[in-house]
């Protein structure tokens, strides 16, 4: 269960902490990565290469840091390593969650 899940109640209050905890998933890199892995699962090296290609270059460390906070929010999950040659394997990732759903009524939030 990501941070996102664990910060909702019934309360209204939580309700918007919920919501404002959303809003940096929504902002370039994130945005394109998560765009990146609706389409399957994909290495590391791969989603760097179509954030190149879009104009977004950035280290791997900065790709590396933005998978990780997507990962730490429930986002998206590793599906394993994927091995090349000799080297180190590399990651492979894949969406754990396509669609967040909040009813403003209840607080009650589901996920697809």
């Amino acid at each position: 269960m990501g941070r996102w899940m664990r910060c909702m109640g019934r309360d209204p209050e939580n309700l918007m902490t919920f919501v404002m905890s959303l809003r940096p998933l929504l902002t370039e890199p994130k945005k394109s990565i998560i765009r990146s892995l609706a389409e399957g699962e994909k290495g590391t090296n791969e989603i760097h290469s179509e954030l190149r290609a879009r104009g977004l270059n950035m280290p791997r460390s900065t790709l590396y840091y933005h998978l990780s906070s997507l990962q730490d929010a429930g986002i998206i999950e590793m599906a394993g390593y994927r091995e090349k040659g000799g080297g180190a394997p590399e990651k492979v990732w894949r969406l754990k969650v396509r669609k967040i759903c909040i009813d403003i009524v209840t607080g009650e939030v589901s996920r697809e």
